[in-house]
């Protein structure tokens, strides 16, 4: 189980190798990573502020609640910070379970709570300048399904 910050590009191909190896008794393993947009040019970057510590304890309690909500053998989370270009991956999430609905479910509610509640600051660079990003009334609703 971890949940990581990194300033660095990752690779989630490598990171699904790793985190599947030697699941003898795991039926699936269920993942999603989160690639930045340019927006049809309106995107040169996606910036995310973060605080180191902080954040990652506020979404390590979230991921601890859907690894007792959906039975999970095991959950990553690496999420990127600081300017990302379009292309680039921003979020890999995983989850282990015995069976496919667990890890499926429990990927979409981690994905749900990362979108619109974890304690990330988002700002937009574009060719007119800067702006910060906030959750959608669409992201609050798939965040509400799960309550």
């Amino acid at each position: 189980m971890s949940v990581r910050l990194t300033f660095e590009p990752f690779d989630p191909g490598a990171l699904l190798t790793e985190f599947s190896k030697g699941r003898a008794e795991t039926g699936a393993v269920a993942t999603f990573t989160g690639i930045a947009r340019a927006e049809a040019g309106a995107t040169v970057a996606l910036e995310l502020e973060a605080y180191p510590g902080f954040t990652e304890a506020e979404i390590g309690k979230t991921a601890d609640k859907a690894k007792a909500r959906f039975g999970l053998d095991d959950f990553a989370i690496l999420h990127r910070v600081g300017k990302i270009a379009p292309g680039e991956p921003v979020v890999f999430v995983a989850t282990a379970a015995r069976h496919r609905r667990a890890a499926f479910e429990a990927c979409d509610f981690l994905m749900d709570y990362l979108k619109s509640k974890a304690p990330f600051w988002k700002k937009e660079h574009g060719p007119d300048g800067a702006r910060w990003v906030e959750p959608r009334a669409e992201d609050h609703a798939d965040l509400k399904r799960w309550e």
